[in-house]
C-alpha cells in the first residue's frame, strides 16, 4: 500500500508527488499516457499537431459535446465534429506543451461577487481562500518550476514578496522596441512576459535554445517549466515516488460511506486491470476528466457521483473567454526596426498588457476585463502555408501559389495577440456522464455542455478593439480580430468548487472532498472562478499549497 496514490501527472501531479516525496512519503502516480523524454521531442508538426502522438485517437476516447442547434440542446461525439478535449496525455500533462506564458492572478480575482456583486445568469462566488494565502505557493513555483522575466510596478500586478523574477527574460525580437513604441504613444503600458521558459541553466535543465516552437510541443532542453521536468524527476531522485504510466483509473472504489479503499486501474495496454491501494488518493486530471471519473465512480454510498452530496460535481465548468487577432508587417512598409532583425527567428515577443484588467471608466462603465499577450503567428510551417490560399473561392495553385507561399514566408510576419478574460461559470456549462456512449475501456463518456456568458464576448470585444489599435499603431495591414464564444479546448477548469459550505461545493478549503477526506482534487477544478490569465501558474501554487496540507494530513494517520 502507498502512502499516496496521484492521478495524473500534470502540473498539479507534478507539485503533489514532488512535497511528499521530499518529506518522505511513498508515492504512485498514475498516469494514462507514456514517457516521452527529452531528447524524444521533436518540432514534427504532422506528429503533434495534426495527429494523436500525445494525445487518445478519438474513435477509441472522446467527448460527446452539447451545443445549442435552433434553440434545442444536440449532443456530438468528437470522432464527428474532430474537437478534441484532450491535452498531453503524457507523463507531466499539457504542462509539456504550453507556451509557459504565466501570471499569478489578481486579488480581487478571489472576490469577484465582494467586488461587482451578482451578475445576472452567472454563479460567480468568492473564493475560500485569498491572493494572500497563496502568495507563498506562488513564489515557491517561480523557485521550484523556474520562470523568466522582469517585473514592473503596474496597478494591476499582484503585491509580490519577491522583488523579482528568477531569472531575466528570454531573448527578444526587435519587433519589441517597434511594440513598446506603439503602446506609448497610445497611453498604454507594456509589460515583459513571465515566462516558465528559462533563460539559464538551471540545475539538470538547460536554457532555451530558442527554437520559435514552444506552444503545441515538448523541450528538448529541459527549459520549459513542465511538471515532468521542474517536479517529477527530481521526485524521483528521492527514491519514494513510482511512476505508473499506461495506467488509466476507470474508478475509485469505496466499500465504507467516507473513505476510498483503491483505484481501479486498466493498463492501457494489455487491458488488465489491478486494485491498487493508498491511504489518500489525489485527482489530478483535466478538470472535465476529473469530475468524469468521480461520476464514474458512483456507487450505494455514492448513488450520484463520489463525493456528490451537494449536486454540484461538474457543474460550473471554465474555460477561458476572450479571443485573438492578428496584424501584418510587411518588408515595403515597416517602420521603426529593420526587416532582417523583424524576421530572426527563434526570439519571443515578450509583451503583456494589464491595462483593461479592471475597467472602471467614465464612459464604459466599471466590469472586470482582462489580460493581453502579443506573439507572432504560430510558427508551424503548414498550417501557415495554407493561409491566404483562396481567391474568389478558388483554391490558388502552381506558380500563383508559389509567388504566394514566397511572399508570406519571406517578405512579411504576422504578429498577433491573444485576449484571456474570465469565462463566466454558468448553469449551462458543466459536464455529466453520457449514458449512451463508452469509451474503449467501457467508462462512459464525458458529456460536456459548452455555452459562454454574453458578458464574455463583450469584454473579449472591448479589448479586442483596443488590440487593434495598437497594431495600426505599428503600422500592420490586414488587421483582424475574433472573439466568440467557443469553448477553449487547452484551458479548462472548475465542476469540483471548493468552498467552505458543502452544501454548495465538492471540496473544502484545502480540495480536501467534504464526503469522502481521504480524496484530494489538485488540478485546475476547484476554481470557481477563473481570472483572466492562463491558468497554470495558480494550478501549480494551489497544488502546493494543497500537498502542504496532504502532509499535515498524513502526519495524523
Amino acid at each position: 500500500m502507498y502512502d499516496v496514490v496521484i492521478i495524473g501527472s500534470g502540473a498539479s501531479g507534478g507539485a503533489v508527488a514532488y512535497t511528499l516525496c521530499k518529506a518522505g512519503y511513498k508515492v504512485a502516480v498514475l498516469e494514462k499516457g507514456r514517457l516521452i523524454k527529452r531528447d524524444e521531442f521533436s518540432k514534427d508538426e504532422l506528429s503533434y499537431a495534426r495527429r494523436d502522438l500525445v494525445t487518445p485517437n478519438l474513435f477509441d476516447e472522446y467527448h460527446t459535446i452539447e451545443e445549442k442547434v435552433n434553440g434545442k440542446w444536440e449532443a456530438t461525439p468528437t470522432y464527428d465534429s474532430g474537437m478534441s478535449f484532450w491535452n498531453g496525455n503524457i507523463v507531466g500533462g499539457s504542462s509539456n506543451l504550453m507556451s509557459g506564458m504565466v501570471h499569478r492572478l489578481h486579488p480581487d480575482d478571489f472576490r469577484l461577487k465582494s467586488k461587482y456583486g451578482n451578475i445576472e445568469g452567472a454563479n460567480v462566488v468568492d473564493w475560500p481562500i485569498s491572493y494572500e494565502d497563496l502568495e507563498p505557493y506562488y513564489d515557491l513555483t517561480e523557485e521550484l518550476v523556474g520562470i523568466s522575466g522582469k517585473f514592473k510596478t503596474h496597478k494591476y500586478e499582484p503585491p509580490r514578496s519577491r522583488k523579482n523574477f528568477t531569472q531575466p527574460p528570454t531573448q527578444e525580437n526587435a519587433v519589441v522596441n517597434l511594440l513598446d513604441k506603439s503602446c506609448r504613444a497610445l497611453g498604454i503600458t507594456p509589460l515583459v512576459t513571465p515566462r516558465a521558459i528559462l533563460s539559464q541553466d538551471k540545475g539538470h535543465r538547460d536554457a532555451c535554445y530558442y527554437s520559435n516552437f514552444c506552444g503545441s510541443y515538448g523541450c528538448s532542453s529541459g527549459a520549459k517549466g513542465s511538471s515532468r521536468e521542474a517536479l517529477l524527476q527530481p521526485a524521483l531522485a528521492t527514491g519514494n515516488l513510482t511512476l505508473l504510466t499506461n495506467s488509466h483509473v476507470k474508478s475509485l472504489h469505496t466499500s465504507i460511506q467516507d473513505k476510498i479503499d483503491y483505484a481501479i486501474v486498466v493498463d492501457t495496454i494489455t487491458r488488465r486491470e489491478k486494485k491498487i491501494k493508498a491511504k489518500l488518493f489525489v485527482v489530478a486530471a483535466q478538470a472535465h476528466e476529473s469530475a468524469r471519473l468521480l461520476l464514474n465512480s458512483a456507487n450505494r454510498y455514492h448513488p450520484n457521483g463520489l463525493a456528490n452530496s451537494s449536486g454540484e460535481l461538474g457543474k460550473n465548468l471554465l474555460f477561458s473567454g476572450g479571443g485573438s487577432g492578428q496584424g501584418e508587417l510587411h518588408k515595403e512598409s515597416l517602420k521603426e526596426i529593420h526587416f532582417n532583425d523583424l524576421m530572426t527567428t527563434g526570439l519571443f515577443v515578450n509583451r503583456s498588457i494589464l491595462d483593461w484588467y479592471f475597467i472602471d471608466h467614465w464612459w464604459d462603465g466599471k466590469f472586470k476585463g482582462g489580460s493581453v499577450e502579443f506573439m507572432f503567428e504560430h510558427q508551424n510551417i503548414i498550417s501557415r502555408a495554407r493561409k491566404n490560399n483562396y481567391h474568389n473561392g478558388k483554391l490558388v495553385w502552381g506558380k500563383d501559389l508559389g509567388d504566394r507561399l514566397n511572399k508570406r514566408f519571406k517578405e512579411q510576419k504576422s504578429i498577433r495577440f491573444e485576449i484571456f478574460n474570465d469565462w463566466l461559470p454558468n448553469d449551462n456549462c458543466f459536464v455529466s456522464l453520457d449514458k449512451t456512449h463508452k469509451d474503449k475501456y467501457g467508462m462512459a463518456v464525458g458529456k460536456l455542455r459548452l455555452e459562454g456568458h454574453p458578458q464574455d464576448i463583450k469584454v473579449g470585444k472591448y479589448i479586442a478593439k483596443k488590440c487593434e489599435k495598437i497594431l495600426e499603431e505599428m503600422g500592420a495591414k490586414n488587421i483582424y480580430s475574433s472573439v466568440s464564444s467557443a469553448a477553449s479546448q487547452n484551458l479548462v477548469a472548475g465542476g469540483c468548487r471548493f468552498g467552505n459550505d458543502p452544501k454548495t461545493s465538492v471540496l473544502n478549503k484545502y480540495c480536501q472532498a467534504h464526503d469522502v477526506p481521504n480524496l484530494y482534487v489538485a488540478d485546475a477544478s476547484f476554481m470557481p472562478t477563473g481570472g483572466s490569465v492562463a491558468y497554470t501558474w495558480t494550478i501549480y501554487a494551489n497544488a502546493f499549497r494543497v500537498a502542504e496540507h496532504i502532509v499535515q494530513h498524513l502526519k495524523k494517520i
